[in-house]
């Protein structure tokens, strides 16, 4: 049973952010990081995954800041709470950092209470594709991009409507492009 003090959740990472429940109906996360891929999804290391736009290591180093490769290629998090986007309001298109696919439409992200940028759907079906996760002892569902393969963060089961799922997005993968 939860009380209505401090709770630890588990956001995007997995890792146990201490926090604070912003609504005492806000569901810590943790009670969805089971959240069980659909059976199509391919595994944590499928080398049947390509992507259309692929660099080398060296390639990716020299283009993105170590935070955000740190995250986009070895699947890292940013700390919650710390992100340019998370609380961000404007209205605009957020794109991959690495290869500035279009993702996410600021008229489908909401305010998840947990510190990152949360979306409850992508821009198209096309923009992110998903992997499982076995990574910190649990099954995720891994969103990336599905241009140049760059982790953005893990999808839950715990969304509002209309889609009730949570693309929960590190802010350090994204580039935010104001509408006009």
């Amino acid at each position: 049973m939860l009380g209505l003090g401090l709770l630890t959740l588990i956001g995007c990472d997995g890792a146990g952010e201490s926090a604070v429940a912003a609504d005492p109906h806000d569901r810590p996360a943790a009670a969805v990081a089971t959240t069980q891929p659909p059976a199509d999804t391919p595994a944590e290391g499928d080398a049947s995954m390509t992507f259309p736009l692929e660099k080398t290591d060296a390639e990716w180093r020299e283009q993105l800041t170590d935070m955000q490769y740190h995250v986009t290629r070895e699947a890292g998090t940013e700390r919650a709470f710390t992100g340019e986007y998370w609380n961000n309001k404007a209205d605009g298109t957020y794109q991959c950092v690495a290869c500035g696919q279009p993702l996410y439409r600021s008229e489908t992200k909401f305010d998840s209470g947990t510190g990152w940028p949360s979306f409850y759907a992508p821009l198209n079906d096309k923009a992110v594709v998903t992997k499982v996760d076995r990574s910190l002892g649990m099954t995720r569902v891994e969103a990336l991009c599905s241009r140049c393969g760059a982790h953005l963060g893990h999808i839950f089961e715990d969304g509002p409507k209309p889609t009730g799922l949570r693309h929960c997005i590190n802010s350090v993968s994204l580039n935010f492009v104001p509408k006009p």
